[in-house]
């Protein structure tokens, strides 16, 4: 019997209901560790989320290596904003990332880069 072993983004996703819709909106809970501070990430963050467009939530660092953020927006929207973030601008090096999917809370107005914790 072959399984897959799973990943960090395996979870129980309330939008992975075949009967819900692609463009089902969806809200990720996004933390990435590496060299992440100092090289412009959150910025690059912001960038990407009003870059892809439809996207509302915010970024921001937590303690000495990770950086945190909130997306909600339309499921393939913010799939690619996590897919950027795992990259991070050409001076950062992503080595962890974990995604918690939520309910949408429609809380958020734009996308920005909140204060540090």
């Amino acid at each position: 019997m072959n399984q897959k072993p799973m990943s960090e983004d395996k979870r129980s996703d309330p939008a992975d209901k075949r009967s819900n819709p692609v463009d089902k909106m969806v809200r990720a809970h996004i933390w990435v560790k590496g060299r992440v501070q100092g090289v412009g990430f959150r910025a690059h963050v912001e960038y990407c989320a009003r870059q892809i467009g439809g996207l509302t939530g915010w970024v921001r660092n937590v303690g000495y290596n990770t950086v945190e953020a909130i997306a909600e927006g339309e499921r393939l929207n913010v799939e690619r904003l996590i897919e950027d973030m795992k990259r991070g601008p050409r001076s950062a090096v992503v080595d962890e990332s974990k995604v918690e999917w939520e309910e949408p809370t429609g809380e958020f107005m734009q996308f920005g880069v909140r204060r540090s914790m």
